[in-house]
């Protein structure tokens, strides 16, 4: 059973600029919202991802408005991801606390839900930019292990 094969993308000047500012805001909420859920638990309080990730959402707009420009999911799977962290972390899975991630020292990288792109021969149609070509064809039945 396939459970992954990587595509190389090759995206135009302005995909790549537009990949960049994903992955960056993808860091800036983790490192956001891991700055939010250190001061609950300093705090005294019994954090929850997704009750930080309710709180940011009511300002977002308003503090941050670059992030309008990026699809919502780059900012919205940090929080999720945290919670994961946290609960490997307490369940002893993992050594040490989750970490704040540092441009260039950590794997840049963001998230889009499997029902938000397509693929079709050599190209994958994402949310916000559009057609991004890619160096080989896809199997677009294989894409997020849907049944065929």
């Amino acid at each position: 059973m396939i459970l992954a094969h990587r595509i190389e993308l090759d995206p135009t000047e302005k995909q790549k600029a537009y990949f960049r500012q994903a992955c960056d805001t993808a860091r800036f909420v983790w490192n956001w919202a891991l700055a939010e859920w250190n001061h609950r638990y300093e705090l005294g309080a019994h954090p929850d991802a997704f009750e930080i990730k309710r709180y940011f959402n009511s300002f977002k707009y308003e503090a941050f408005p670059w992030l309008k420009n990026i699809h919502r999911d780059a900012h919205a799977q940090p929080f999720a991801a945290l919670g994961k962290a946290w609960k490997a972390y307490w369940k002893g899975e993992v050594e040490g606390r989750p970490r704040f991630k540092k441009k260039g020292k950590c794997r840049d990288s963001f998230y889009v839900a499997c029902d938000k792109f397509s693929c079709r021969g050599k190209t994958v149609r994402l949310p916000v930019i559009g057609q991004v070509k890619l160096r080989e064809p896809c199997d677009s039945q294989a894409r997020c292990n849907l049944p065929r």
